[in-house]
């Protein structure tokens, strides 16, 4: 049976309803899942407007109502915005709306009634004035799932990467990665790829010095402190798991094929052979949330500049739906 994947709305003065839209026009993401919007039917029925989709938005109240068939947008309504919301600006409304579409979507899931989460983009600004001070989904799902231990994972056609730490400074990132972290998020990886089908998946660790500290010619010998008790005690459980790599050339070897995932050790080092593959390419997830629970996003913001104008591309948001239908567990 084909999962069903939530598709949460964003912010409503953004792009986000526009390329839901126009990613749900493209008739594969029906042979791959059972596509179902969380947001307001209003909002999307005037994105259907201007993209001039030729697709009907159908409000429901609940999945059970749903259809997912082709040509029709089944959209659960939660009827919280006014139909003129104004594009590109931050408003208070929208960022409250895209919390809720979120906490919809995170209760659908822990119900089993959705496989996976699939998340437009927010504004963090409209989030703060909407009354929920977090830094952005990742950390709202963790949240309101009770989730302590979880990794940014970002995804292409060519590339998985998963990350040890993310959204702080380079010298703190360092200062953070302990053997105990490199070990979970190497377990997650594991994790991950396995529940969505792939046997035995081999993992690469990326070291954090040039050449890996080539034996402790570069660095203070931070593989040897950081990386090599956690990839070692990853080894003694089964996971198929190597390094500390050089950096310049691991992800040439992922990119060929020679491993399922790279662990980069910062945000930058995971980010940047991602992003030179292709923005319209790149999918952010975030694995380890409780309950199995997978979420996948367009690697991109809300767009503000070109909301309303139907020249947002949704490449990224067919890709990211495809990532989910890809990681969605299959037992």
């Amino acid at each position: 049976m084909k999962p069903v994947i939530g598709i949460t709305m964003g912010d409503a003065a953004g792009i986000g309803p526009e390329i839901i839209v126009k990613a749900l026009k493209d008739v594969s993401i029906y042979e791959q899942c059972q596509p179902v919007v969380i947001g307001d039917a209003k909002i999307l029925e005037r994105a259907n407007q201007i993209t001039n989709s030729g697709l009907t938005i159908r409000p429901i109240s609940n999945l059970q109502e749903a259809a997912c068939r082709y040509g029709t947008i089944d959209c659960i309504d939660l009827d919280l915005l006014p139909p003129d919301l104004p594009f590109g600006k931050v408003s208070a409304a929208a960022g409250d709306a895209a919390f809720q579409y979120v906490s919809h979507a995170i209760e659908l899931a822990k119900k089993g009634e959705i496989q996976a989460i699939c998340t437009a983009p927010l504004n963090k600004e409209a989030l703060h004035k909407g009354g929920h001070m977090y830094p952005g989904h990742t950390e709202i799902l963790a949240d309101l799932t009770g989730t302590e231990d979880y990794a940014m994972m970002l995804s292409s056609p060519k590339l998985k990467v998963i990350h040890i730490t993310t959204h702080v400074g380079l010298i703190k990132a360092i200062e953070m990665i302990n053997p105990e972290r490199t070990y979970k998020v190497i377990k997650l990886a594991h994790e991950t790829l396995t529940k969505a089908g792939k046997e035995y998946p081999s993992i690469a660790v990326c070291g954090i010095n040039p050449h890996a500290g080539e034996n402790g010619l570069f660095g203070n010998g931070e593989e040897e402190e950081k990386l090599l008790p956690g990839i070692r005690k990853a080894q003694s459980e089964g996971i198929n798991v190597s390094g500390p790599h050089p950096a310049d050339t691991l992800f040439f070897r992922a990119g060929r094929g020679d491993f399922d995932i790279v662990v980069a050790c910062y945000h930058d080092q995971g980010h940047g052979p991602i992003k030179v593959l292709g923005l319209e390419a790149g999918v952010n997830i975030t694995v380890g949330l409780k309950g199995g629970i997978i979420r996948t996003s367009v690697d991109h913001g809300t767009a503000f500049d070109i909301a309303g104008k139907n020249i947002a591309d949704e490449r990224s948001m067919i890709e990211a739906i495809r990532v989910a239908v890809e990681l969605a567990p299959k037992s």
